[in-house]
């Protein structure tokens, strides 16, 4: 259990009292009944907005996430929601009135590759969840079920400004599971954090992880059995989606008398990919072996959403643009094993050029996920020592829009677009400044951080009588 921010956030918290329901529509029972039930979720979300009055920001500079900045603006939130952004806002008498004057406002910004929860502080074998490395392909592994609420790194991305995160298992396997995607607000369960209606992501990994972890154990040993084991659960799933979505279609339940054959959790998550619902983010380093798994993925029909550290990335900008596949990648991480040593430091802004371009900065970090912006920000100054200049406006969807594309999650969050939930960060300057601060960030329109306010900054219980950290100040 968290401590809580307020009393009545608390309750509205825990008892799951809210202004907008999780859920707006009910399933319809003659869709289920037309396909099979690879996507069906026994442990659904639970999560509720936490009730707020609206909210007016007023007079700040404003980057929308969609390519706009507007200087002197307003942003209004009401219901959860976005209502507006522009000049001149009227707000209803009940507004709190923040005044953005000299501070510059961005959506909540999201992390597309975080295993907090999993992997969380701290780093203890007790606590190390993230990968099962007991076979090459444990898809059916879910990462939601090894997420530890109270990680102390979820308070401490929160005072980085980050409202979503995407939390998925390691990299030791061909396939190591399904990942989550969550709000980053307190809760006692994970489900209380679960981003309703957001699609699960598939974890992949191509190159030296896998081969390492099982090359003593009966393999893959090596990029060609890699390949291989791909191929083959694929078979495997193409051919169980063919036997178990027939009888769907014929309204038969899929484990009724065996119509269609046993369910297989394993089969489920890969079939869920090859169907489009589940979305297939891969750890990938090599330009070549990147290229690969676009074939691998055009073999058996699925679409890759997102490469992941891809240190080469930049070497096939173009046709990842062309094929509408984000590359979420480091600013500058490289050369700490063969297959990252051909990195380069203006990786994303070149892989961010081309039309329809997709990058991403992400972090695969509990310290990292705290400090997005300021990576960000390396990416632009890099690019402008070789000529490329990026302004703010376009380096936000690093951090805002294009990770919620790749998520699945963008017609929901991810700009500030009126309609969409009211993730919001105040921040004390530009936010690709060094010195620049979160004074205050907002989920679903609730003010659920606020630098200068000890009761808004929300700690776990594990860090109870941690001194200094126990007070409430980030660290």
């Amino acid at each position: 259990m968290l401590k809580p921010l307020t009393a009545a956030l608390a309750t509205t918290l825990l008892l799951g009292c809210a202004s907008t329901s999780a859920r707006t529509d009910a399933p319809d029972p003659s869709a289920s009944a037309a396909r099979p039930s690879f996507t069906d979720d026994p442990y659904p979300s639970t999560y509720r907005a936490i009730a707020s009055p609206p909210v007016l920001i007023s007079g700040a500079t404003v980057l929308t996430g969609s390519g706009e900045r507007i200087d002197n603006a307003d942003v209004l939130l009401q219901g959860g929601k976005i209502a507006a952004v522009g000049s001149g806002l009227s707000a209803p008498a009940d507004a709190i009135r923040v005044d953005g004057s000299g501070k510059w406002v961005t959506p909540g910004l999201i992390d597309v590759h975080s295993h907090l929860g999993v992997y969380p502080s701290p780093g203890m074998n007790a606590h190390s969840d993230g990968n099962e490395a007991t076979a090459p392909v444990t898809a059916n592994v879910w990462a939601e079920h090894s997420v530890w609420p109270q990680d102390p790194g979820f308070q401490a991305a929160m005072a980085g400004g980050v409202t979503t995160l995407q939390i998925l298992p390691g990299s030791a396997n061909l396939v190591g599971g399904r990942g989550v995607t969550l709000r980053n607000v307190p809760s006692t369960t994970y489900q209380g954090m679960k981003f309703p209606d957001a699609p699960w992501g598939l974890k992949m990994a191509c190159g030296e992880n896998p081969k390492r972890v099982y090359g003593q154990k009966g393999g893959p040993a090596t990029r060609m059995a890699n390949v291989a084991g791909y191929r083959a659960a694929f078979i495997d799933a193409a051919e169980y989606l063919k036997k178990r979505t027939a009888p769907a279609k014929e309204g038969k339940e899929d484990s009724d008398k065996d119509a269609g054959g046993k369910r297989d959790l394993k089969l489920d998550t890969l079939a869920g990919a090859i169907n489009g619902d589940i979305r297939v983010h891969i750890h990938c380093y090599r330009a070549d072996e990147m290229a690969t798994m676009l074939d691998l993925a055009k073999e058996f029909g699925f679409k890759v959403a997102a490469f992941h550290h891809g240190v080469e990335a930049y070497k096939l900008a173009d046709r990842l643009a062309a094929e509408g596949v984000c590359g979420a990648l480091w600013a500058d991480w490289w050369g700490f094993k063969m297959e990252a040593f051909d990195g380069i430091q203006e990786n994303i802004a070149l892989v961010d050029r081309p039309q329809n371009g997709c990058a991403i900065v992400h972090s695969d970090s509990d310290e990292g996920i705290q400090r997005l912006n300021q990576e960000a920000a390396k990416v632009m100054a890099h690019a402008r020592q070789v000529g490329i200049d990026i302004p703010p406006e376009r380096a936000i969807r690093w951090i805002t829009l294009n990770p919620a594309k790749a998520m699945g999650v963008d017609g929901m969050t991810g700009t500030l677009a009126p309609g969409k939930m009211g993730d919001v960060v105040l921040w004390s300057g530009n936010p690709f400044s060094v010195y620049a601060h979160a004074e205050q960030v907002y989920v679903d329109g609730a003010r659920v951080y606020d630098r200068a306010d000890p009761s808004r900054q929300p700690k776990s219980d594990f860090m109870l009588g941690q001194g200094a950290a126990a007070t409430g100040g980030v660290r």
